[in-house]
């Protein structure tokens, strides 16, 4: 085990904000601190790792399941915990930004789970971030009623959902919290301030600190939350295995990789989540470079594609023969008030998530509360009292890792349709992320940090192999442009542009926008202070 030894202090460099000394405390800092000093150089090993594994794909490697761990998905004698209170029935999960209307609204929604996502969904400005510890903790001590200037009331229920959090990914940084000049995992901070100020009380309301991982890349990834799971249930007391967590299989590396993640983390997991939009991203990412990878418009590619159903079935069986829930992926339509759309845009959500139970899913996620009562429905006919169908585990499935790349079915040359929504996607987004909005209605969809960067991607990728000319995406963006202005007045229309010019038109492909867009906030911020 890591030392628990507190070798340099965690400096605040965030402007204070009503509240923050709520959540800012000595206490909490100190015990991010050691969270710092423990795990601050394995978080750059896996990151090493990460662009390892990517130079490889790039030159030409192939990706297949790990030789080194063949016994581990051999061993049929191991098995995950069995669920953690309030975390058997997860037949409808609601993710959204730990903001205040949408903790209440996402809590009282009907549905079993609520992830709080500091992610893909939350734009991480230093109110946000803090600000969504904050409304955590305020829900779970129900003093999180309030009323709007506008008179609505928000009160929160008598049976709220299940709190899961789900933290930024190794790849970011909080740069409002230091230690020794340098800037500390954002990871860190957002599970380190979660868990030090809410993982008691959790326990008192007869739930516990539950938690979404994001990106994971491969299995070292996974040993690495283990250890720091271990560590901060002994820092703070509480029995080992207490902390339980989902892992988002959102990237092509953690496909084949599935069972030695669970395996990593059995005494903490709380079983695997099918991230339908990162894990496109991550395959169009990681093989940019290859002309066989060019797939069509971003609304062509479904569940339904051959790749992705690989993947949802494999994931499915991984989980039952080990004890552990499959979670579904999102449903990102957001209802509308034009009555005939609406019924069109529920009866494909319906579709969608019947796939899912039919497959084996214990539960699926919806992005707005409007689609809860769909997702129980759905699951509700296929489960009835059970609260899941881990019993259900999918002997016939058989997956090869050329299953989980066989784009070459649905591979095809985009519309100008297509490019234009990408682009028209991309810079609102960018715009709406760059003024402090993580998720965003667009076009009758909840988009985020995720989707966001399928359509970027896409761009590079298209343009990279001829599919279409750089000078027809500059004059689309010329127009997209424009149009935003004059939709938004106070839109960041040119910073959001150069944001999409470096990430999606260089002559390099960024791991992630964000960095780039984090950076730009930074600095925006930094003029308004100034």
């Amino acid at each position: 085990m890591p030392t628990t030894e507190l070798t340099s202090r965690v400096d605040v460099l965030g402007a204070p904000g009503d509240r923050h000394d709520e959540i800012l405390t000595p206490e909490a800092l100190d015990f991010i601190g050691r969270l710092d000093a423990a795990f601050a150089g394995r978080r750059l090993e896996v990151l090493k790792e990460r662009r390892r594994q990517a130079l490889l794909l790039a030159s030409g490697a192939s990706l297949d399941f790990p030789v080194v761990t063949s016994a581990v998905r051999a061993d049929a004698g191991w098995r995950v915990a069995p669920p953690a209170p309030g975390l058997a029935d997860r037949r409808v999960e609601i993710t959204g930004p730990p903001e205040r209307r949408m903790t209440v609204n996402a809590l009282n929604s009907g549905a079993k789970v609520w992830m709080a996502d500091f992610e893909d969904a939350t734009s991480p400005t230093w109110d946000n971030v803090i600000g969504g510890q904050l409304n955590l903790l305020d829900a779970i001590e129900r003093r999180i009623d309030f009323t709007t200037p506008e008179g609505k009331e928000y009160r929160l229920g008598e049976r709220p959902a299940t709190i899961m959090v789900r933290p930024r990914g190794w790849h970011l940084t909080e740069e409002h919290l230091s230690v020794d000049g340098r800037p500390v995992s954002a990871s860190l901070v957002d599970f380190g301030l979660y868990v030090f100020h809410c993982a008691r009380r959790q326990i008192d309301t007869g739930h516990g600190p539950y938690f979404y991982l994001p990106k994971l890349e491969n299995r070292y990834e996974a040993r690495l939350w283990n250890d720091i799971f271990i560590l901060a249930q002994d820092l703070l007391g509480i029995p080992r295995g207490t902390i339980r967590a989902t892992v988002l299989i959102e990237t092509i590396t953690a496909a084949v990789e599935m069972e030695e993640i669970l395996y990593e983390l059995r005494e903490h997991s709380a079983g695997l989540n099918a991230g339908r939009w990162d894990y496109l991203f991550s395959l169009i990412k990681n093989f940019a470079h290859r002309p066989d990878f060019v797939l069509p418009d971003r609304a062509k590619v479904t569940m339904t594609a051959p790749f992705m159903r690989a993947c949802t079935e494999l994931l499915v069986r991984t989980c039952h023969r080990r004890g552990a829930h499959a979670i579904g992926g999102m449903a990102a339509h957001v209802p509308s008030r034009d009555v005939e759309a609406n019924e069109a845009a529920l009866a494909k959500v319906r579709l969608d998530k019947e796939r899912e139970a039919e497959d084996g899913f214990d539960g699926s996620w919806v992005a707005h509360p409007g689609l809860v009562p769909v997702c129980r429905d759905v699951f509700g006919a296929v489960l009835g009292d059970r609260p899941h169908q881990i019993d259900r585990t999918r002997e016939d499935v058989d997956v090869s890792a050329a299953d989980l790349l066989a784009v070459r079915r649905i591979s095809a040359p985009p519309t100008r349709e297509g490019v234009r929504a990408n682009i028209a996607v991309v810079l609102r987004y960018f715009d709406a992320w760059l003024r402090g909005s993580g998720a965003v209605a667009l076009y009758g969809l909840m988009e985020d940090a995720a989707t966001a960067e399928i359509a970027r991607c896409q761009i590079w990728q298209w343009i990279r192999h001829g599919a279409v000319d750089r000078d027809t995406v500059l004059a689309l963006l010329d127009e997209e442009a424009a149009a935003l202005a004059g939709e938004q007045p106070d839109a960041l229309t040119a910073r959001a542009r150069a944001v999409f010019e470096r990430t999606a038109l260089g002559k390099h492909l960024p791991a992630f926008f964000t960095a780039d867009a984090y950076a730009q906030y930074l600095v925006r911020h930094t003029e308004a202070r100034s």
